[in-house]
């Protein structure tokens, strides 16, 4: 392995890695209150567009990496656009952020 395919590797490992926390956070909470939709929505395609560059290219680093981080996406996804879905008498509906006075349910209505 030559040193760029290390740097690469070392680079891909890491952008990888970071969206496991969030993850996890979204996991452990059963949301993800403060997340930008829309933010998220434009990562997964460019993601996903790395993906598809990564086989244009013959690239496997490109293609892993890039392909873990956009089911890691999905996952973080999956909880925000739960959140959009819920009902307004569903629990999971007021389980949004936290601010500094209180809690800002998705009615509006702060606690």
């Amino acid at each position: 392995m030559d040193f760029t395919t290390l740097i690469g590797l070392l680079a891909a490992f890491c952008t990888t890695a970071s969206y496991y926390p969030q993850l996890k956070k979204c996991w452990d909470t059963g949301s993800a209150g403060d997340l930008s939709l829309k933010m998220f929505l434009t990562l997964a395609a460019g993601v996903a567009l790395w993906v598809v560059y990564g086989f244009l290219k013959s690239d496997v680093v490109i293609i892993i990496a890039n392909a873990v981080s956009f089911a890691l996406l999905m996952g973080i996804l999956y909880f925000k656009l739960r959140e959009y879905r819920a009902p307004e008498g569903n629990e999971r509906a007021g389980k949004v952020c936290g601010t500094q006075r209180g809690i800002k349910l998705l009615s509006g209505e702060e606690r």
